[in-house]
């Protein structure tokens, strides 16, 4: 009962926390050019360095899709459900979750000991000290940063998992671009574009939101620091995955 109270506890906390972050998005547009070098080194680290795994990751998925789900619908002779197929599969469902998970990975960690070992220095409060607002400062670059870092990265796994795909139906079945191409745009709809990003806008707020809030929970020990990353990975992959489930519901429920 008591995790249970503690956790309630800890999720309302994150949703005033998001809710102060989102009136201080304001205040850093106004000012953006003193804290622009924190948002481009984080959307760098998020996004750019993440290219490479994200790249492999997106091949090796669009091509597994067409390996095993074009022989299956051949036999059934419903070959052309592999176009849908690899839009639900890479662009609706996969794409957001994964790419969430690659920069939970790598950014959710990162974010936490980073701002975790900020506390521990007493560098928040020497950012209060001289009226600069550490949430302004620190927490929205972090925010925005990691948000659309994961929208760009969604779209970058989604054209290199549809072109993993067509390398595997060209080479072993002599599939024209302009037919495979072709089809891909018919299956692909708003919905799908709409349902994929409003994802990757949730995972990314999510992600940011839960490393910072863990980060800033260190009291003076340097123990905590690890640890401040770890909650944050943990409690990143369990909201991502929840609010991943929601989102598939009402897609279903409302727009198909």
């Amino acid at each position: 009962m008591g995790n249970l109270s503690d956790g309630i506890r800890r999720l309302f906390y994150k949703l005033g926390f998001f809710t102060v972050t989102l009136r201080a998005v304001g205040s850093f547009l106004k000012r953006w050019k003193v804290s622009a070098r924190i948002l481009v080194m984080q959307i760098l680290f998020t996004f750019v360095q993440a290219m490479g795994i994200a790249s492999l990751l997106a091949l090796g998925i669009g091509a597994a899709v067409n390996v095993i789900g074009l022989p299956f619908l051949e036999r059934i002779s419903q070959q052309d459900l592999i176009y849908s197929l690899l839009i639900i599969i890479i662009t609706r469902e996969l794409g957001p979750l994964l790419t969430a998970f690659i920069v939970i990975a790598r950014s959710a960690t990162a974010i936490a000991t980073e701002i975790a070992g900020m506390v521990i220095n007493n560098e928040i409060e020497a950012y209060i000290s001289v009226g600069v607002d550490p949430v302004e400062h620190l927490v929205v670059p972090r925010f925005l940063g990691v948000t659309v870092s994961l929208v760009l990265l969604n779209v970058y796994f989604s054209v290199f998992g549809l072109a993993g795909s067509y390398m595997i139906a060209r080479i072993f079945n002599g599939l024209p671009a302009d037919y495979y191409f072709s089809n891909l745009l018919q299956n692909l709809t708003i919905q799908d574009i709409f349902i994929a990003t409003v994802k990757s806008i949730a995972f990314g707020m999510i992600i940011s939101i839960g490393a910072v809030t863990e980060g800033l929970a260190v009291e003076r020990a340097r123990t905590e620091v690890p640890i401040a990353g770890l909650k944050a990975v943990s409690h990143a992959f369990a909201g991502c995955i929840i609010v991943d489930i929601i989102l598939s519901a009402m897609y279903y429920m409302v727009l198909v």
